[in-house]
């Protein structure tokens, strides 16, 4: 199988998968049990706590295990409205966000606040004088995702913070970074974000684990209630294999990050430079701003239509969300692009294991494809 789908999910690396087994054979003792077993499960929680942090970028205290990218991002936009009910009632976003961010801020619309939605241009960039003009006195949110999840580009939000504080908006600036984390320096600081989600098995780590940075001094409301464990934040006995996993796989993967970054960004050219020598008639939707996503397009040749051909090669690449009973993505039709482009999208995606072999057995299945179907018209 040749895999080229690492922004849908990743492969667990060794690291994590032995963490997650030790913890489960041997450590599995549960960290608030008062007894020896349960205390060296609390101190593994604290130190797999601070690794994490320390791959965030943020403090220990900062950081708030989940179960994924979703709940993180769920939590955040539903604690920051209420943090600022007495404040206002108008929230931005952009048009191209996951749809864990857009679905909640649906919910909130059909509670009577009102939304801007920011367009991006047909590169999926969005502009940092749309987000300074959206801004009110009124505003108490504004969720940016840091690297979309179907184009890898890199949203403004670290301008974001800036407008938001040049303006006096109370706004608090949450943002998604589920594809950014390890994959695009940042700390919370830098960007000036609140509040800041990430997911285990985009890294990986395996499913069933994130984490929601809140910022120091921000008094939000918890999750949920319970038994006090994340600080009563989260509550629900912690997981303590998947964060130990996740620890794992955020120091395997600091440990080469340069390697890392460097080697996924030219497999990346390579499979774009190979597609556009081969493909003449391809389209290059986004090179991606993040080293390891990008999205081209065969316009006339439906992209569900190459999901399914190139699985049945064992390779295995994505519409995203590229492509939904026929009708492009959210993402994609915000770019503008023609129908066509649209509907012949695919996201390539790349982890450290892939090679420009695999680049090419890619390209010279899409000839295959293109030149059958020519051939049978």
């Amino acid at each position: 199988m040749i895999y080229l789908d690492n922004a849908a999910t990743t492969r667990v690396c060794p690291e994590a998968a032995l963490a997650a087994m030790a913890v489960m054979t041997e450590g599995f003792g549960n960290p608030s049990s008062r007894y020896a077993h349960g205390a060296a499960a609390a101190e593994r929680l604290q130190a797999d706590r601070a690794t994490v942090a320390a791959a965030v970028g943020c403090l220990p205290e900062e950081l708030f295990f989940t179960s994924c990218g979703t709940e993180g991002d769920n939590w955040a936009i539903r604690a920051a409205v209420e943090y600022g009910k007495r404040k206002g009632r108008h929230i931005i976003t952009t048009a191209i966000e996951h749809s864990a961010v857009l679905e909640p801020v649906r919910a909130l619309a059909n509670q009577g606040y009102e939304v801007t939605y920011l367009r991006p241009d047909r590169w999926g960039r969005i502009d940092p004088q749309d987000l300074a003009a959206a801004l009110r006195p009124d505003t108490v949110l504004v969720s940016m995702m840091l690297v979309n999840n179907e184009l890898g580009t890199i949203l403004p939000v670290k301008e974001a913070a800036e407008a938001i504080r040049a303006s006096g908006s109370p706004a608090l600036l949450h943002t998604d970074t589920v594809q950014a984390f390890l994959k695009v320096p940042f700390t919370p600081k830098d960007l000036g974000v609140d509040l800041l989600t990430i997911s285990g098995h985009k890294v990986r780590a395996p499913k069933g684990i994130g984490a929601l940075y809140i910022r120091k001094g921000l008094k939000l409301k918890p999750l949920m209630l319970g038994g006090g464990q994340e600080s009563g934040m989260r509550p629900g006995t912690e997981p303590t294999a998947q964060i130990a996993a996740l620890a794992a796989a955020c120091q395997a993967w600091l440990d080469h990050r340069e390697e890392y970054t460097k080697r996924i960004e030219d497999t990346k050219n390579y499979f774009l430079d190979s597609f556009s020598a081969a493909l003449p008639q391809g389209v290059v939707v986004s090179h991606g701003d993040a080293p390891h996503i990008c999205a081209v397009s065969l316009p006339g040749y439906p992209s569900e239509m190459l999901v399914r051909e190139l699985s049945d090669r064992g390779i295995c690449v994505s519409s995203g969300s590229a492509c939904h009973r026929g009708k492009p993505s959210h993402v994609f039709a915000a770019t503008g692009r023609p129908k066509a482009e649209l509907l012949g999208a695919l996201r390539v995606s790349f982890s450290p294991e892939n090679t420009t072999e695999e680049c090419d057995a890619l390209v010279q299945a899409l000839v295959e494809i293109t030149s059958a179907r020519v051939a049978a018209r």
